[in-house]
């Protein structure tokens, strides 16, 4: 598995508009998804050493932006014929295990990963109110092992900034994870 590190925040770009289904056939939108405040974007998945090693990192914040006004999504986009573990069946059971405080999508076409320009999993997209892009950063500083317990929560403190300024730090430490797992032409 090659490690990438997703390109740093384009401020201001637009979030991309979508439907995708949960694992139950349920479509969430991004008007669904949002919150008052903005929005956090996860492109993550099952099988990724790098997400199972802040998943419970990743709850715990999206169930506290959450009280801050921050909606959150997370949005799976590998080919699951590669990778079975990440089927929406395998994704349903982990959101329900885990408690996902958030809707965890499946982007079979792959076209919202590319519409976003997701690179990896994690890949993390912060939206302000307005839903222009501020953040594109790491959670913390994690990698394929959790970071120490007490590790500064970078996405946290930049998502809080975003729903009281509607601006996300100037300076971001890129994510790292996992190739999204595009399909074949």
């Amino acid at each position: 598995m090659a490690a990438l590190n997703p390109p740093i925040c384009n401020f201001g770009q637009a979030a991309p508009t979508f439907e995708l289904p949960d694992a139950n056939g349920r479509i969430h939108s991004l008007e669904s998804c949002r919150g008052s405040n903005g929005l956090l974007v996860i492109f993550m998945c099952n099988h990724c050493p790098y997400v199972k090693a802040v998943i419970d990192r990743i709850v715990r914040d999206t169930r506290e932006l959450a009280e801050h006004g921050i909606g959150s999504v997370a949005i799976m986009s590998n080919d699951v014929a590669v990778y079975p573990e990440d089927s929406p069946e395998n994704m349903a059971q982990w959101a329900q295990e885990l408690n996902f405080p958030f809707p965890y999508l499946f982007d079979e076409t792959q076209a919202v990963a590319q519409a976003f320009g997701a690179v990896c999993t994690p890949d993390y997209f912060g939206y302000n109110s307005q839903l222009e892009l501020q953040y594109r950063g790491r959670l913390d500083a994690s990698g394929r092992n959790p970071g120490a317990p007490d590790a500064e929560r970078e996405l946290f403190a930049a998502m809080l900034s975003i729903s009281k300024t509607g601006q996300g730090p100037r300076e971001q430490l890129a994510s790292i994870g996992c190739s999204i797992k595009w399909k074949s032409a």
